[in-house]
């Protein structure tokens, strides 16, 4: 059983939107980076090809990974490595996992998403991935109930020591999901969406967390 009390800070997780251009959405990405502390950035690429894969992920790994974040691609697994990302998301539970682990442990990031039920969580546990996520928006852009992602982040965090993301839907739920013990929050639609725009959004979550750890 993971000890809460010697669990790191929690840290934040950004999900970007789906990225078809690094010259339009580069600068955006920085200005977010520079508003607040990031631990790792989640890429998801639109991409017609390995080639154009490759590419959008070079351009964006000299974004991140100079602001000491960790670049994790969604998917794409012929161009992690050549493209020089940390790692992988693995974004469907179970498919695709085994092949990742294979291709990426121990250099590289793979982590699972996509989770949902208790029974695949501990199934994923036993694999080797370096972090599991909960409550991310399904392809048809849902997420499931808040309650839901507090109770299962909260049972994880009980039971076992691989890292744990869990989705923060709004800039409210970042201190519950860290009270239930995710080691990392994830923010997505929260922060690209707000209404006081990108950079503002991560900075009051970054706040957020900084505060609640300077309390604990």
């Amino acid at each position: 059983m993971a000890d809460a009390d010697h669990r790191p800070p929690v840290q934040l997780y950004l999900v970007t939107p789906f990225v078809t251009d690094a010259t339009a959405f580069g600068p955006l990405l920085k200005e977010v980076l520079e508003a607040g502390e990031v631990a790792c950035v989640l890429l998801n690429l639109a991409a017609p090809d390995d080639g154009a894969a490759k590419r959008l992920v070079k351009a964006m790994a000299g974004v991140v990974q100079p602001r000491g974040a960790a670049l994790i691609v969604n998917g794409f697994a012929a161009v992690v490595a050549r493209a020089g990302a940390d790692g992988i998301h693995v974004a469907d539970g179970h498919k695709g996992l085994a092949e990742a682990l294979e291709s990426f442990k121990p250099e590289r990031i793979v982590g699972a998403g996509g989770i949902r039920s208790r029974h695949d969580s501990m199934a994923i546990a036993e694999t080797g991935v370096d972090y599991v996520m909960f409550g991310e928006p399904s392809g048809d852009g849902r997420t499931p109930p808040l309650e839901a992602v507090v109770e299962r982040t909260g049972w994880w965090a009980e039971l076992f020591e691989i890292p744990c993301v869990a989705y923060a839907p709004d800039l409210g739920s970042v201190p519950l999901l860290a009270d239930a013990g995710a080691d990392f929050v994830a923010l997505g639609g929260a922060v690209w969406n707000h209404d006081r725009g990108p950079a503002e959004a991560l900075s009051l979550a970054s706040r957020v967390l900084a505060q609640r750890e300077a309390r604990a």
